[in-house]
């Protein structure tokens, strides 16, 4: 081929190789990919990222979900010590902790399995979980390393059939979940369906019985359920005075607890983000720079 021929086609086969790069599937995450402590699942890119600090409360501030915290707790030392746990849907009230005890549940196994940490938090977001049977194969390849899968308000609504593809995969698929993941999700609705969803199957179908069933029965898939519920007065002004007092922020107690009251009446609500909020607005009247 004369010279100015392949000159003139070198462009064009560059071109062509990176239209085919592109088109192949992404390299597999290479174990030593894999060691941080927290990721978030990238289903464009098919690889978890890993998240430089995780955003989260610690364990001693969680106020007022006792019960739940040592449940949860329990069940992830289980886990991480390679003994048998159940997969935990956390459900109820916005804003009383759910997703954070997940992170703090996590933070304090791993605390105390200093200096070797192995449980490494991995979140995949709601609309991903049609990805979710590729991101299992891929830490199923990650062992002996653990890891605790989470979706954060994890709820399916009419015409969304995925929720079909996450119940084969946490309990009833031919591999079944790897030994080395377990799923933690948080949701506001018990059975993960809407009211609506759930009557709209009962008044439709031939069979009400069964089609309900075939809807609330991805909630069983997880053997470990913890209710959250909205918290009293008492219970709110301890969670603002614990946080005030970790933050060193000093107020006479009085002020700070009818303060605290002045702001979950404007809010119409009481509970254990409200309480943050109002610390975090606290803390700037202070010139306080805080820090979880």
């Amino acid at each position: 081929m004369p010279l100015s021929n392949a000159e003139e086609l070198s462009p064009l086969l560059t071109r062509i190789a990176e239209a085919l790069e592109r088109l192949s599937p992404p390299a597999a995450v290479e174990t030593d990919e894999v060691a941080a402590d927290g990721y978030v699942w990238d289903a464009e890119a098919g690889r978890p990222l890993p998240v430089p600090k995780i955003n989260r409360v610690a364990f001693p501030l969680l106020v007022g979900i006792d019960q739940q915290s040592r449940l949860l707790l329990q069940n992830t030392e289980r886990f991480a010590r390679g003994l048998p746990a159940n997969n935990a849907l956390l459900w109820g009230a916005r804003g009383m902790g759910k997703s954070s005890l997940v992170k703090a549940a996590h933070a304090q196994v791993n605390a105390s399995l200093q200096p070797d940490p192995t449980l490494a938090l991995v979140e995949i977001h709601r609309e991903d979980i049609p990805t979710l049977p590729r991101l299992l194969q891929l830490l199923r390849g990650q062992a002996p390393r653990r890891f605790l899968l989470f979706c954060d308000d994890l709820s399916f609504d009419q015409e969304d059939a995925s929720y079909k593809s996450l119940k084969a995969v946490l309990e009833g698929g031919i591999e079944g979940r790897p030994s080395n993941v377990l799923f933690y999700a948080t949701s506001n609705r018990r059975h993960l369906m809407a009211r609506d969803m759930i009557d709209n199957e009962r008044s439709t179908a031939i069979n009400p019985g069964e089609a309900v069933e075939e809807k609330v029965s991805l909630s069983d898939r997880f053997g470990l359920w913890l209710g959250f519920h909205n918290c009293d007065q008492q219970t709110f002004l301890a969670m603002v005075e614990g946080y005030a007092a970790h933050f060193g922020l000093e107020v006479e107690p009085a002020q700070l607890r009818a303060e605290a009251k002045e702001w979950s009446v404007t809010r119409g609500s009481r509970s254990g983000r409200v309480a943050w909020q109002f610390i975090q607005d606290l803390a700037g009247r202070l010139d306080r720079p805080i820090e979880l």
